[in-house]
């Protein structure tokens, strides 16, 4: 039983550290980046965009990964209902953004802007991916006008759940602030 406590013991101090998602209430850290929508690039600020409406933030790890692509079909087929509350969609990762044009393309089907961030950026998001810090986990945010986070989803393995989630917190806020 002593070995088994000690082993257990062991293993978690080499484990990855874990990180959060930030909490709801907090103010969304502003951030600037080139964004690609239909292959074609263009400034993306976060401030600028939140005039406009609520923003869903979803962090992924990398582009062309089995659930990166699920999830990014899932958020373009969403992207007309989140437009018809006055939302807009925006994906962001920290891994292979080098192919992020063609991605946005093809599999953001030229409905959402996608770019690339930087690792500062995913560490003030708390969206740092524990066993491989150099990318980003799967983490949405949906940010109010205000900036302020209106919802903090993480779920690695379930990329379709982020798009639900991220619906029930724009309806929300919708609800409480009509057109």
């Amino acid at each position: 039983m002593k070995r088994l406590a000690a082993a257990a013991l062991a293993l978690s101090l080499v484990a990855a550290p874990a990180y959060a998602a930030l909490k709801v209430g907090v103010t969304a850290p502003d951030f600037t980046t080139t964004a690609f929508k239909g292959g074609q690039a263009s400034p993306f600020k976060l401030s600028t965009a939140l005039k406009k409406g609520p923003v869903v933030l979803y962090f992924f790890p990398s582009a062309y990964t089995s659930g990166c692509t699920v999830e990014a079909h899932e958020f373009a087929v969403a992207t007309p209902e989140f437009a018809a509350m006055g939302a807009s969609v925006v994906g962001v990762t920290a891994g292979r953004v080098e192919d992020l044009a063609k991605f946005s393309k093809e599999e953001c089907r030229d409905a959402f802007p996608v770019a690339g961030v930087t690792k500062e950026t995913i560490k003030a998001y708390d969206a740092v991916l524990a066993f491989k810090p150099t990318l980003s986990d799967r983490v949405t945010y949906v940010i109010a006008p205000d900036g302020k986070i209106l919802l903090a989803y993480t779920a690695l393995t379930d990329p379709v759940s982020h798009i639900a989630k991220a619906k029930e917190a724009v309806t929300a806020w919708r609800r409480t602030h009509p057109k």
